[in-house]
């Protein structure tokens, strides 16, 4: 019988799901839209100041 701790690969440990270090998507989810949003505002004034 194989032992449980055996590593021939040399794969790292898994790490344990559901840890306070784990980023946060859905908060930088809403910055990205704010960022897309707020290039594409920038870019429809430019041209209503510009043309």
């Amino acid at each position: 019988m194989e032992d449980s701790n055996h590593n021939p690969m040399k794969h790292p440990e898994e790490q344990p799901a559901g840890t306070d270090d784990a980023p946060r998507f859905g908060r930088l989810l809403i910055i990205l839209v704010a960022a897309v949003l707020f290039v594409m505002a920038l870019t429809f004034v430019s041209e209503w100041l510009y043309t």
